[in-house]
């Protein structure tokens, strides 16, 4: 190829380049804005979530996310109404005695408890369920769970119960 061709295609490559930029422009705005849409019409959202993790940093950035979740619908004008639902190896997390957890394990779940503790308190958070069923697999004891926690009989029965009024069901 000669210079002055090569300086042509080097001129029509930035010219594309360039204008596949200005008509991106509008359509990547319109995405990040995509939220909007499915929240149209919607006062309130309903979230039951059951949450079985029984990994200290899973549940910690489990926590988060719903607390970031809860964030984004305040941000569009809707009301959170969330309950998360504890079952499973998670029975371990929402308990005081961290003594059966790995010593590594043992400050992240203290970062749990804390998040539990300010999830509880935060608008939009309604209960912490713990199922007492998997309290008992788990093998933990009423007493070492968190005041923040309320013990339900049954998990499922407290979920469907959930659902059945109108909350989403969702399992992180």
């Amino acid at each position: 190829m000669t210079k002055p061709a090569s300086i042509a295609w080097t001129v029509a490559l930035a010219l594309l380049l360039g204008a596949a930029v200005v008509f991106a422009a509008p359509v990547m705005g319109a995405h990040a804005d995509a939220d909007d849409n499915p929240l149209a019409g919607l006062k309130d959202a309903r979230v039951a979530f059951d949450i079985t993790a029984g990994d200290p940093g899973r549940m910690l950035n489990i926590l988060t996310t719903i607390d970031e979740t809860r964030e984004g619908f305040l941000k569009h004008g809707v009301a959170p109404h969330f309950v998360l639902a504890f079952r499973g190896p998670a029975s371990l997390l929402t308990q005081s005695d961290t003594s059966r957890l790995k010593p590594e394990d043992r400050e992240t779940a203290a970062k749990v408890a804390a998040k539990l503790k300010q999830l509880r308190a935060t608008p939009g958070i309604e209960r912490l369920d713990q199922c007492s069923i998997a309290m008992r697999g788990q093998k933990v004891d009423k007493a070492q769970v968190l005041p923040e926690v309320t013990i339900v009989e049954n998990g499922w029965i407290t979920l469907v119960g959930y659902q059945a009024r109108g909350y989403a069901y969702i399992a992180p």
